[in-house]
């Protein structure tokens, strides 16, 4: 079973597709993949040879824009692919730094200054 992609965007609220996204390579997350059969350890090996691997200590968050979950059902021998879309939001401050952190300008014709905002 799969999904065409201009269903999936169709069916979101807010689809966020942009060029950047496909620059970078996905950070891959395997679940389920501990088994001990030799068919399994292969799939994980495939998949993880698919894709770079990240050094955690020096990986600029900024390049990881996308998420691709694979998850193995050991009952069912079936493969689960998850792609998801990762954004880096700030947290913890005001709704005004908050657009400007993100490079959008809000409205500041009511305010009498910029501490305002802040």
């Amino acid at each position: 079973q799969y999904s065409l992609i201009k269903d999936v965007v169709s069916s979101l609220k807010r689809h966020r597709m942009h060029e950047q996204q496909f620059t970078h390579h996905p950070l891959l997350v395997l679940s389920n993949f501990g088994l001990q059969q030799i068919q399994v350890k292969l799939m994980a090996t495939m998949f993880q040879n698919m894709f770079p691997s990240i050094n955690v200590h020096r990986v600029n968050l900024n390049t990881i824009k996308r998420c691709l979950l694979i998850t193995y059902d050991a009952e069912t021998q079936l493969l689960e692919f998850r792609h998801y879309s990762v954004k880096v939001v700030p947290v913890g401050v005001s709704k005004g730094l908050k657009k400007l952190l993100q490079e959008k300008f809000p409205n500041m014709s009511r305010l009498e200054d910029i501490s305002e905002l802040l």
